[in-house]
């Protein structure tokens, strides 16, 4: 049976850390501060919010909620987050995703100051990821790494395989493994073999978003497997990947709900954090 990689244990120590910096932050006059703004009634938007607010509380984080409505023009989201870019209280700006269809979120992400952005979404914090010269990576891929790094799971010439390329989980996955020196293969829709890709795969990351897309077929023995997926079925939670059955084969397995879950909220606070040191010129 697989050990079981928690995410709930690991996200409290990230938080832990973060309360200690924001703490001697504090201690120097400096505040830590978060905008999020959400536009509409999206409920499982409204969720994450209320969790991040709860999260920024805990670590003595000023957290400032910009709940906008459902008829937002562009141009007033656009005119808040010039105000917010402008403003020294506030370190980082997030913009809650998905926003409502007549929103371009291509150009509202491209406002928001790279130096701010602690969701690592603007193209010029996505290029310092490819080049391996980062302030922030986008938070689930963050999280996945401090897990492995927690875990003591050596990445360095292990083969790493990623199920999915979306600019928020897969690619920058991908580019955080190979930075780590791993040798790194996506995998999408389009790719041919998956499943004979997936049994060379020493670390696999399934963030396919597809219920038990991963079968105990698909992984190699004592691999390490890292599932990125939560889908609310009738039989309750579970990820992309079939956790029953994978365990048995997994050295080391991240559950669904309790795993990489967390670690989100735990790293958007840790790149807040690091956002004021870098904007206060410390560390």
């Amino acid at each position: 049976m697989a050990k079981l990689i928690d995410g709930k244990v690991i996200s409290a120590a990230v938080k832990e850390r973060v309360k200690q910096g924001v703490a001697k932050l504090n201690e120097q006059g400096i505040s830590v501060g978060l905008a999020v703004i959400i536009v509409g009634e999206d409920p499982a938007s409204k969720v994450y919010v209320a969790n991040k607010k709860k999260a920024c509380e805990a670590l003595g984080i000023v957290s400032e909620e910009y709940a906008l409505p459902e008829n937002t023009t562009e141009d007033e989201l656009l005119s808040l987050i010039k105000e917010l870019n402008a403003k020294k209280s506030i370190n980082g700006i997030l913009c809650q995703l998905p926003l409502p269809r007549h929103l371009d979120e291509k150009l509202i992400i491209n406002s928001i100051l790279p130096e701010k952005d602690v969701d690592a979404f603007h193209p010029s914090n996505v290029g310092r990821i490819m080049i391996g010269d980062y302030d922030f990576v986008p938070c689930t891929p963050a999280g996945i790494m401090e897990m492995l790094a927690y875990e003591n799971i050596e990445v360095e010439g292990k083969t790493c395989v990623v199920i999915g390329r979306s600019n928020i989980v897969g690619k920058p996955m991908g580019m955080l493994l190979l930075h780590k020196n791993g040798t790194v293969t996506i995998c999408h829709s389009k790719t041919r073999n998956l499943k004979d890709i997936c049994l060379g795969a020493d670390i696999l990351v399934a963030a396919v978003g597809r219920p038990k897309f991963v079968t105990e077929d698909m992984v190699k023995e004592g691999a390490v497997v890292i599932d990125v997926g939560i889908h609310r079925t009738e039989n309750g939670l579970c990820g992309d990947v079939d956790f029953e059955n994978v365990s048995k084969k997994a050295s080391a397995i991240t559950p669904v709900p309790g795993g990489v879950g967390p670690m989100t909220i735990a790293m958007l606070m840790q790149n807040t954090l690091t956002a004021a040191k870098r904007q206060n010129k410390i560390g």
